[in-house]
């Protein structure tokens, strides 16, 4: 045989050399969930190592994660009840728990790269992204409350808007928004392909955000489509979008790859809290290894996505993982 593949497997050093798909802390976002309150700090029962912070607890993360070189994160904010409405007032309220947590990271730690969340589920007393009106959601009404959101991020700090509430329009809207208030520099990096997952589960009972009724499949996108993912990237490239991304993450690399083939813009992935979940979930019973940990996230970086946001992200710093 003049090819034996297995030659270059032979030794670390030569596997090391010829490795095709590298990861580092920079491809890396950090999700971090914030509740109201001081010292606080509280872990998510479905997900095992990941907890709410208060404000004051959350810089101590931040500050923890920095000095590990993991220098993105993307803030969700757990609103109290009593404080949400059909039109999310509070997501824009002056003072509100979410703009003050986005002031504090951004004057403590201005080199690092806070990411915000725009839709209206966290603060709505219906738990949809949009208003609900006789059980339909609205769309360009929800426009109106969206670029509220985002204008209130910018004059925080916020380095990128995250739109994921899945209207039409938004991209181009909050574009628009943000260039007439002198926020040119705000990016956005837009939920291109959402789609209505099972793998969300975790996270909505982290910040208490499940629909009250209903679910989210006349926004969100059908799990069997692929291509129709293209039409959402080329309406977010043509509005300005800066970031395209999929989520969740683990069942949809082939619609990472298919973005990325498509398009010249960076392509995120989410690798999401149900997919954090079952990793946990295993490891912990000793069904998998914890090298099942980066093989998944080598998995989106080789699909093309040159960010990805995962819960992982301090863990596999803290033990070493990348080189």
């Amino acid at each position: 045989m003049l090819q034996r593949p297995r030659r270059n497997r032979k030794s670390a050093v030569i596997r090391d050399m010829i490795q095709e798909t590298h990861l580092s802390p920079s491809n890396l976002i950090f999700p971090l969930f914030i509740i109201d309150g001081e010292n606080q700090k509280e872990e998510v029962k479905s997900m095992p190592g990941i907890f709410r912070y208060s404000i004051d607890n959350l810089l101590r993360e931040v500050e923890s994660c920095m000095n590990l070189g993991l220098k993105a994160f993307d803030l969700f904010p757990a609103v109290e009840e009593s404080l949400k409405d059909k039109f999310a007032t509070e997501s824009y309220r002056e003072e509100t728990l979410y703009l003050r947590a986005i002031d504090a990271v951004k004057k403590n730690f201005p080199e690092a790269c806070v990411i915000t969340d725009v839709a209206m589920d966290p603060y709505s007393s219906d738990g949809h992204d949009g208003i609900v009106e006789n059980g339909e959601i609205l769309n360009d009404e929800t426009l109106v409350v969206l670029g509220k959101m985002a204008l209130a991020h910018a004059q925080n700090g916020a380095d990128i808007i995250a739109p994921s509430d899945m209207m039409d329009g938004r991209i181009g809207y909050l574009r628009q928004v943000l260039d007439e208030n002198g926020f040119t520099n705000v990016s956005l990096m837009s939920y291109t392909a959402k789609y209505a997952s099972a793998y969300y589960g975790p996270f909505r009972d982290a910040l208490g955000s499940a629909p009250k009724k209903g679910d989210k499949k006349t926004y969100q996108m059908n799990p069997a489509n692929s291509r129709e993912a293209l039409i959402e990237a080329q309406l977010d490239m043509e509005e300005g979008a800066d970031f395209l991304m999929v989520k969740p993450g683990l069942p949809y690399l082939d619609v990472i790859k298919l973005l990325h083939d498509n398009f010249d813009l960076p392509i995120a992935a989410y690798n999401v809290s149900g997919e954090y979940a079952m990793l946990k979930a295993a490891i912990a019973n000793g069904w998998l290894s914890e090298a099942a940990i980066m093989e998944t996230l080598l998995s989106f970086k080789r699909a093309g996505a040159t960010s990805i946001l995962t819960y992982h992200a301090k863990e596999v710093l803290e033990k070493g993982w990348l080189k």
